[in-house]
């Protein structure tokens, strides 16, 4: 039996992973952590994914992961679980795991086979096809090529949101003119999904432009400014969004300046300073950040009222 579509309208984080020194998850953190962010007001809880180090864990970690957050959660809002293997058949079998383990929607990332899609492409609808299978919703995502995504030509963007189990997408291009016109492209569909916004260098303005919502790694760190921030765009309040947005800004650009795959440990070091994680360890080969990026970080958490 199919699982119910959940409400993903709203701020989805896309949480960090607690690590111990020797690059296990912390689960007693992580425990603590979820019981920190759950209450901010949040719409759903994003584990697995590229902002939780889920490239650099192995299945049994993702599911274990997903069974401590689950648990954690209890129910008080949707656990979303990012869902990607080398081929077809290895994304099924994670993803029936990750469906009985309790996953409310997977977060389906693009995988390296895709790339160079063209029209109506048949490589990425055949593996979006079988993971529907599975009978959990689904949140396709459109992701930089900086972090190893593809953007769907139109035609597949079409074609995926025809997928009964497809009920959002994440657009993570870094490319306001992109997200426009992916904006533009769901809009003129007869089927309705979520749009999220994956980008988190302009998330106020992607809430201007329509976004419903973000799924984003900025999420796992300032997230009730993030909240307030996405109810002032919706009640129209746009000079009150607007001074939330000049609030993070200088956070956003300390977590995700070059290169951008650091943010992890950025966010990670905000989070230690204040006092939410143990330490800002990260999974080889990322690596912890220097000196310099912690003050850069410690100043925009001052700015914004965070310290």
């Amino acid at each position: 039996m199919a699982k119910k579509k959940p409400d993903l309208a709203g701020i989805i984080p896309a949480i960090v992973l607690p690590m111990t020194e020797d690059y296990r998850c912390d689960e007693a953190t992580l425990r603590d952590y979820v019981d920190w962010i759950v209450p901010q007001g949040i719409k759903a809880l994003a584990i697995d994914t590229d902002a939780g180090e889920g490239p650099h864990l192995g299945n049994d970690e993702k599911l274990r992961i997903l069974d401590v957050v689950v648990k954690k959660v209890g129910g008080r809002v949707p656990v979303v679980c990012g869902v990607g293997a080398p081929y077809t058949a290895a994304a099924v079998d994670f993803a029936k795991a990750a469906r009985d383990t309790g996953a409310d929607a997977f977060l389906c990332f693009p995988i390296t086979a895709f790339r160079g899609a063209t029209g109506r492409d048949p490589v990425i609808l055949n593996y979006h096809e079988a993971l529907a299978k599975v009978g959990v919703p689904m949140i396709i995502f459109t992701l930089q090529p900086d972090l190893g995504g593809v953007d769907y030509p139109p035609e597949t963007l079409t074609a995926l949101v025809e997928i009964d189990e497809v009920c959002a997408i994440k657009e993570a291009t870094f490319d306001a003119l992109k997200y426009v016109q992916t904006l533009a492209h769901l809009n003129s569909l007869p089927k309705h999904i979520t749009l999220l916004t994956g980008n988190d260098n302009f998330i106020y303005e992607s809430f201007v432009l329509g976004g419903e919502g973000a799924l984003i790694g900025f999420g796992a760190i300032a997230t009730r400014l993030q909240v307030d921030m996405l109810e002032a765009a919706r009640a129209k309040r746009f000079d009150e969004a607007a001074r939330l947005n000049d609030l993070l800004m200088p956070l956003v650009n300390a977590c995700f300046g070059k290169p951008v795959r650091d943010y992890r440990a950025r966010i990670k070091e905000g989070l230690v300073m204040q006092g939410v994680l143990k330490n800002a360890v990260v999974r080889p080969p990322l690596l912890p950040v220097d000196d310099a990026a912690r003050t850069q970080v410690r100043k925009a958490l001052a700015h914004a009222g965070l310290l």
